[in-house]
């Protein structure tokens, strides 16, 4: 722990420049006797570390000393700061270290750098979240990536819906949902989210644009996401589940469990929310005998005409 702790003080010094025994002390909570302690061993290992008296004083290391703690290239760094927790260590509760491992990484890297990966995020954003894989491909990605650097306007040709439109837009940062590619953009007043795949042409302009400063791009992509599900269709509907089969509906993406109530034998009643009459009678077929449709009725007239001409095929 104490190997920790040495660490520790070392970053937060390279960080913050200068820092006191109550600062440090309060940051690792432990006491500022353990300070004094721990800043022997730092000198006695060789590291450059210094006390300061009086107002304004405090520990720093001498000017100009950085640690290569990591032997990581500056586009190595980044890459790495670009990152963001995944499902998968949610699960494992260990989300919070993957963030205090980024900061400690971050806190090392030299001034300029961390100014660079500032910029970096505040222009590209990756989302580990589920999403379907895709295969499409990007062919005006580098140019758009280069458009949102030098904040470049840019003059883009898509298809919306069969139509072909064309829009004068503002490239604000790229956004990585798993395998997709999206162009978050500034449209006059408005703030839009386009699919990069379906861009038919895409040229940049001479002319810059200014780049809002209030404007975030993980926090619009977490709230547009956030809209988007919630404008996503609903068919709400009461059915009976096998126990056996809960865990396997639970999972389903497009399947929202509002409530559940234990009934005869090992069914399981079930207030549930799908996305439309089809997907819904496309869902339940798919666990044959597992799944009873109690209501609505269009849903359960539906299943019973899908099933019959699925019977009729081998009579």
């Amino acid at each position: 722990m104490r190997a920790d702790r040495l660490l520790s003080i070392l970053l937060l010094l390279q960080n913050h420049e200068r820092l006191t025994s109550k600062e440090l002390a309060e940051k690792l909570e432990v006491s500022e006797r353990t300070i004094h302690r721990d800043m022997e061993a730092l000198s006695g290992a060789g590291v450059p570390v210094y006390a300061e008296r009086g107002a304004g004083g405090g520990w720093s290391l001498s000017h100009g000393y950085r640690s290569n703690l990591t032997g990581l290239k500056t586009d190595e760094l980044l890459s790495l700061l670009l990152a963001s927790p995944t499902t998968l260590l949610r699960d494992l509760g260990m989300d919070e270290s993957f963030d205090d491992a980024l900061s400690k990484l971050e806190s090392a890297l030299p001034k300029t750098v961390q100014q660079s990966a500032d910029n970096v995020r505040e222009r590209l954003h990756i989302d580990g979240a589920g999403w379907h894989q895709s295969d499409e491909t990007f062919p005006y990605l580098t140019l758009i990536q280069e458009a949102v650097w030098q904040e470049r306007k840019l003059l883009i040709r898509y298809n919306r819906s069969g139509t072909e439109v064309e829009r004068l837009i503002h490239p604000l940062g790229l956004v990585a949902k798993r395998s997709i590619w999206y162009l978050v953009a500034q449209v006059e007043e408005d703030l839009r989210t386009y699919r990069i795949s379906r861009f038919i042409s895409v040229q940049m302009l001479e002319e810059s644009f200014v780049r809002p400063e209030s404007f975030e791009l993980a926090s619009f992509w977490e709230q547009s996401t956030q809209d988007f599900k919630a404008a996503l269709p609903r068919y709400p509907a009461r059915i009976w589940v096998r126990e056996q089969a809960m865990d396997r509906l639970a999972a389903e993406r497009y399947v929202k469990i509002a409530s559940t109530q234990s009934i005869e034998n090992d069914w399981i009643e079930a207030e549930v929310e799908f996305h439309t009459l089809e997907s819904a009678c496309e869902l339940v077929l798919g666990y044959g005998a597992q799944i009873k449709v109690i209501e609505p009725a269009p849903l359960r007239d539906k299943i019973i005409e899908v099933a019959s001409a699925t019977i009729s095929l081998y009579l």
